[in-house]
């Protein structure tokens, strides 16, 4: 692969999450007993008419938006003709000569730098329903068809399996901090095909194969690394790359010829005679505002600097926009920033994991999150008691001032108390007693650990430290 350079590009699909279909009045829940989500229209009955969904253009043009993308001033609708058993009209309602956005942009954080990929173009076109094949037969489910669907094309930028992995995380990430799709490849409401190619380095693009229907992220690096290292050693040998359309076999680990690849004028386009142009007017474009909020790479961005966070809190913290908002909350309310994010990708982690919940849905609210942090930091309670008050919160449903008062939990700080733990200690450990006298200080961190033993977890570890220090004269 040294002497090649290989070209990348993603054909991503997103369902957009409307109540109703992109063209017709049908429902688009997901899981519904096969084929009773349908009508007339989305079935392609002769003498039916389409009715363009307005929320899904809406969203449609936000994810534009969101993406840099010049927005369409007028777009319209083509029939795209092909025949497939779970398309019933046997052609698709899509966008090709005037798509609702072009000529945009997203970023993406590889091996430690921002790179930039370009968006070819964003079209909006109703989906195909699903075939489960079963042994020597195939079914067809067409409660997916005509659910809207957002394709997004970028140029052929990546060059890597890894980076086309982490551009479908930051998509994800992206489409559902809008609130315009739930980004479950599993449920294949978000879908990508591949286009790949290699040439000799300088020679530009190489002939392209499309790698289709790949239903996770992993699937994705997988199918392009598989796909280059194929591509290279049909190279190698002086051969020509066939450009047509592959499947992975995730069985196999590899890619697996499905058709020749067609061009554009193999789909024989035109106009769609029974949907006119839309043209977003003022008070569309103004409705976009609702959709778009700060983004995931932006929001990193700033709560890395304004909070000091490390690279990997401030990634972790941004990666659901409600997971932000809730640590944000909670540093509003006065809480330290850096000791939220620790106590979040940590601890707090460990314990939603174990109840199934998520942190902003929890028993853990951000106050009284900021509450527990708060006490902690003015030495309240320590480290170790809060997170026994963390367990509490969840097991009891109380706020961490109450539990701390009723459990009484708060920190022991007085010296002359946790002086007297710290002489029974001594007397009933006098070897360990007698080696640190000799010079070695390995049991120092035993008896403070006795110390704290004996006051209940409650004495302030720093004062039983200083306290061992001063007795045995150490600096």
């Amino acid at each position: 692969m040294s002497t090649y350079k290989s070209f990348i590009g993603l054909e991503i699909h997103i369902q957009l999450n409307t109540k109703s279909k992109v063209f017709c009045s049908c429902k688009t829940s997901f899981g519904d007993e096969a084929n009773t989500n349908v009508c007339p229209v989305c079935m392609g009955y002769p003498g039916t008419l389409p009715a363009l969904n307005q929320e899904a253009i809406r969203k449609g043009y936000a994810v534009a938006k969101a993406l840099h993308c010049n927005l369409a001033e007028r777009c319209h609708f083509e029939r795209k003709n092909y025949f497939y058993p779970d398309l019933p009209k046997n052609y698709q309602i899509s966008q090709f000569a005037a798509p609702l956005g072009t000529e945009g942009w997203i970023e993406i954080d590889y091996q430690n730098q921002r790179k930039r990929i370009r968006i070819k173009e964003c079209h909006l076109e109703e989906d195909a329903g699903k075939m489960i094949h079963a042994g020597d037969m195939s079914l067809l489910d067409y409660n997916r068809t005509g659910t809207p669907l957002l394709e997004i094309v970028t140029e052929p930028d990546l060059e890597f399996g890894d980076e086309a992995e982490i551009l479908l995380h930051e998509l994800r990430r992206l489409v559902r901090y809008l609130g315009v799709c739930d980004g479950n490849m599993e449920e294949g409401s978000m879908r990508c095909d591949a286009n790949v190619s290699i040439n000799l380095a300088g020679q530009g693009l190489g002939r392209k194969v499309e790698v289709k229907n790949l239903n996770s992220s992993r699937f994705v690096r997988k199918a392009i690394v598989h796909e280059l290292e194929r591509q290279a050693q049909i190279l190698d040998k002086g051969a020509i790359v066939l450009q047509e359309t592959r499947l992975w076999n995730e069985n196999r680990d590899q890619t697996e010829t499905m058709r020749s690849k067609e061009s554009a004028h193999d789909y024989r386009y035109f106009t769609e005679p029974d949907l006119p142009p839309f043209s977003p007017d003022k008070e569309f474009l103004a409705s976009l505002d609702k959709i778009l909020t700060e983004l995931p790479l932006d929001r990193k961005d700033r709560m890395s600097k304004a909070y000091g966070l490390s690279a990997a809190q401030a990634d972790f913290i941004a990666e659901e926009r409600p997971f932000a908002d809730y640590f944000e909350q909670t540093v509003k309310l006065g809480a330290d920033a850096t000791n939220v994010a620790a106590w979040l990708c940590g601890d707090v982690q460990k314990v939603v994991n174990r109840e199934n919940v998520a942190v902003y849905e929890s028993k853990l609210s951000a106050n009284r999150f900021a509450s527990l942090i708060k006490l902690l930091d003015k030495g309240t309670i320590s480290g170790k008691i809060a997170k026994q008050v963390l367990d509490l919160v969840f097991d009891e449903d109380k706020d961490p001032e109450v539990l701390v008062k009723e459990k009484g939990l708060e920190q022991l700080t007085d010296r002359k108390t946790i002086r007297g733990l710290v002489d029974q200690v001594l007397a009933n450990n006098s070897k360990a007693v007698a080696q640190i006298r000799e010079g070695d200080q390995k049991p120092l961190g035993f008896l403070a650990g006795q110390v704290l033993k004996e006051s209940g977890g409650k004495a302030d570890p720093r004062i039983v430290q200083e306290i061992l220090t001063e007795v045995f004269s150490l600096k």
